[in-house]
């Protein structure tokens, strides 16, 4: 991916010298363990996080971690897809009528604090509306090359792509709606409308690879090929299958391995924002 001549965002929140101490008052630990079971058995563990709400009675320290030199130009890469999302979404919005506002991205070590609850790094990249900010421990991209075999700067990009992608959805009343209606329906029926939700973010991911390699030229040969790797890496099935032995399609809350490279060919393939209207689709296979 070229990146490295690329805009570098404003946006940025470097919290990774910050450090929250392991026993957190207020059942902050507590919801971290919830939050880990969840993601095992394949349910979202942000759904915890939200209803944790702010935990501000854990405190923090300043660490004196020295950053490597490969973790910082692994933040300054992450600050120029950033600044590339930023670009793409603002002319969209911008032909829809509407204004494109921007959300901060944070860096952080081990666990993070944010108006969704507390956080461990191990939850992994992660958008919270309340705060309209976007979370993520770069160690996540290690585990992304070496436990799921998904090496490469364009699927480290397509990640953040799609948690704005979630911003996206913030900001069009998307996200408002369907957390409304999950809290009407079955869990079951609720799983189903969260796989639609994150379906539609990986089109939006896909449709700002569209629009940024049309304007910029990003892409290099192979790229394509490993963002679509990590959308089929990180899709439920795989991810369950792995982890227990078997899959429990009821429980998926992000779509298969199948369902997240079809929709983010989708975005991809049509930069249409209309395009990616999960919520009406068949999403079978």
């Amino acid at each position: 991916m070229k990146w490295r001549t690329g805009r570098r965002s404003r946006n940025i929140e470097d919290r990774r010298s910050v450090r929250i101490p392991k026993k957190a008052a207020g059942g902050g630990i507590g919801i971290i363990v919830i939050a880990l079971i969840a993601m095992y058995f394949g349910v979202d563990p942000t759904v915890f996080l939200s209803q944790q709400g702010p935990v501000s009675s854990i405190g923090t320290q300043t660490s004196t971690r020295q950053i490597s030199p490969v973790e910082n130009q692994l933040a300054e890469f992450v600050s120029v897809v950033l600044a590339d999302t930023e670009d793409t979404w603002h002319v969209l919005f911008n032909k829809m009528g509407k204004n494109y506002r921007e959300p901060n991205l944070v860096l952080f070590s081990g666990a993070v604090e944010s108006a969704c609850g507390y956080a461990q790094a191990a939850m992994g990249p992660f958008y919270c509306p309340a705060d309209q900010k976007v979370y993520i421990d770069l160690s996540f991209y290690r585990d992304l090359k070496n436990r799921h075999q998904a090496p490469g700067d364009f699927a480290q990009a397509y990640v953040i792509a799609h948690e704005i992608g979630h911003h996206v959805q913030t900001l069009l009343g998307i996200s408002e709606k369907i957390h409304s209606a999950r809290s009407r329906v079955s869990q079951v029926e609720g799983n189903k409308l969260s796989v639609m939700q994150e379906l539609q973010a990986d089109c939006f991911a896909g449709v700002w690879a569209h629009h940024a390699n049309r304007t910029r030229q990003i892409l290099e040969e192979g790229d394509v090929e490993e963002a679509l790797n990590a959308a089929s890496a990180i899709g439920d099935d795989r991810l369950q299958q792995r982890g227990r032995g078997y899959v429990t399609p009821d429980s998926f809350t992000h779509g298969s391995s199948r369902q997240r490279v079809r929709w983010f060919r989708q975005g991809l393939k049509t930069g249409d924002v209309g395009q990616c209207n999960t919520f009406k689709a068949d999403l079978r296979g």
